[in-house]
């Protein structure tokens, strides 16, 4: 079998079977609505794309403080859930597979992303060097983090 054919062939991924041997890397989209909840537009995004074997979606943080640029999806309210829900749906309906790409950025986070909690949480209170996006959508210098604590 040649290369071509073989990226065309099923193959099992831990648990999970592919129909083929493609996988679309995630991208940063940056498109998400008000709260951090998936755009509409992504269920036709990732829906357009289930042909590949396998689909990592963009990065998607965990809870507010793991908010590394703005509007960027999350997955921690029943909102955002139910969004991405939908998008999966759209993606298994057309018999692709998905995985979410969970990320959640410490101490590359910015307090403007999320002012309710003030700085962002790090293993240890060094700022890192250089500048972020803000809410603002502007460029600003690194905090130092909370470190955090059991």
């Amino acid at each position: 079998m040649s290369g071509k054919e073989i990226m065309f062939t099923p193959v099992k991924l831990g648990a999970i079977e592919l129909s083929n041997r493609l996988v679309m890397a995630p991208l940063t989209r940056m498109r998400a609505i008000d709260r951090d909840v998936p755009n509409p537009l992504a269920k036709t995004y990732y829906s357009q794309r289930a042909g590949a074997g396998l689909i990592i979606s963009e990065a998607t943080q965990i809870s507010s403080l793991g908010k590394g640029y703005p509007a960027t999806p999350g997955i921690y309210s029943a909102e955002q859930t139910a969004a991405w829900k939908e998008i999966v749906d759209a993606v298994h309906a057309k018999g692709g597979k998905m995985v979410a790409q969970l990320w959640h950025v410490g101490r590359i986070s910015h307090s403007s992303l999320h002012p309710e909690q003030g700085l962002p949480e790090a293993p240890s209170a060094i700022a890192p060097m250089g500048q972020t996006y803000g809410a603002d959508w502007k460029l600003h210098d690194y905090e130092t983090p909370k470190a955090m604590s059991w």
